[in-house]
């Protein structure tokens, strides 16, 4: 995937639209995730980390146009149609009939949802980090539907199913993303 513009346009255009600091550590959390991914699987890193970085841009701002408002917003930086398809479809069911499609994009709506459960859970370890996190504490707080019970474990579920890998292994594969761009988030945010 190519998406026609670079890093700093992104990171621009994020900070011009995203001014609260859970909004951007999400972002920066799904920027480092879907790097990760895309190095495992072996795609260029660049793209994917953009598409993750940028997929909620429109939603600070505009929360009742989430995902029909992005395609104007990015257009500002002149993001081709595959960014745009990328950054619309991760809210596939939620907020808009635009499937994904590519890996790429069926990632990006399985970890979204997912990132800000683990991110959660996170949080109430002793650590407050994912480093110590094992599969089995998040398992368990998945199946609780009070916690964090703004992530849609539907879409979790629907994002596995769309990539043909079980929960098991798509929450191993997230909690070792997030692993791995921890420290990344936090050097993004203390910036």
């Amino acid at each position: 995937m190519v998406t026609g513009v670079t890093r700093e346009q992104a990171l621009t255009l994020l900070k011009k639209y995203n001014k609260e600091p859970f909004h951007l550590l999400h972002a920066f959390t799904v920027e480092g995730v879907m790097k990760w991914y895309a190095k495992e699987l072996g795609y260029e890193q660049e793209a994917w980390g953009i598409a993750g970085l940028l997929h909620d841009i429109d939603f600070e701002l505009y929360p009742e146009e989430h995902c029909k408002k992005a395609p104007e917003l990015l257009a500002e930086i002149g993001a081709n149609e595959e960014l745009i398809h990328a950054v619309v479809s991760h809210g596939y069911g939620l907020c808009t009939d635009v499937e994904p499609v590519h890996e790429m994009e069926k990632i990006l709506f399985a970890t979204d949802e997912l990132t800000g459960l683990i991110g959660a859970a996170a949080k109430m370890r002793p650590s407050g980090s994912v480093s110590d996190m094992e599969v089995s504490s998040l398992k368990k707080k998945f199946k609780d539907k009070r916690f964090a019970a703004g992530c849609s474990r539907d879409v979790i579920k629907q994002g596995a199913e769309r990539l043909g890998w079980d929960l098991e292994d798509l929450f191993e594969k997230t909690i070792s993303a997030m692993r791995f761009c921890e420290t990344f988030v936090q050097s993004q945010i203390e910036q």
